[in-house]
């Protein structure tokens, strides 16, 4: 059975996610939505599974080590799949701190919550072990390519160019998550 987190799930694809796993998997033990509820979160896009008894809601912030920290122990995820996200590039314009306070400090949090709950021996820092099935997932943007033109298409082969502030937290956060698979041997993915 599977412990997960998600971060953002009130969100538009957050809750589509989790509305998906719920209905679809039948290995979830618990699912708990961290979401702070700003501008992008609405618990209405959860009714469908408000009542499901695998489903619980946190409020709080990513950036709430104590917090994050708190719900690994009480939980003891197995996923992370983090949603979590200051958006929309005009917002980043006229007020670039917060995005650079959630989007790369926040998964920054989350980052080292996982790699300390997840690590077999968390006094080793040299140590790349993991409990077996453990998983990072951090959903970024396309914006972190730049911008694309009239036509073509980007690749994962496509070199990193964000123009804003929302593209360079994302990407910056992207390199977080990268950056703790090379160092840490912290079992993630990306995708975009």
């Amino acid at each position: 059975m599977r412990n997960i987190l998600v971060t953002g799930g009130a969100g538009f694809i957050g809750s589509n996610f989790i509305q998906y796993m719920l209905q679809t998997a039948q290995d979830i033990s618990v699912l708990v939505n961290l979401d702070a509820l700003t501008y992008a979160g609405n618990l209405e896009n959860l009714i469908p599974v408000e009542h499901d008894p695998r489903y619980r809601f946190v409020k709080g912030d990513i950036c709430d080590k104590r917090l994050v920290d708190g719900l690994f122990q009480e939980y003891e995820f197995d996923t992370v799949v983090h949603f979590a996200a200051e958006s929309h590039v005009d917002r980043s314009i006229t007020g670039p701190e917060v995005f650079l306070t959630t989007n790369i400090l926040g998964t920054g949090v989350l980052l080292e919550a996982a790699k300390n709950y997840w690590k077999l021996d968390p006094k080793d820092k040299y140590s790349t072990e993991y409990r077996p099935g453990v998983r990072y997932l951090q959903v970024s943007t396309d914006e972190v390519y730049g911008s694309l033109g009239p036509v073509g298409m980007f690749t994962e082969a496509t070199p990193l160019s964000p123009n804003s502030p929302y593209s360079a937290s994302k990407a910056s956060a992207d390199m977080l998550v990268q950056a703790y698979y090379h160092t840490f041997g912290l079992p993630v993915n990306i995708t975009r």
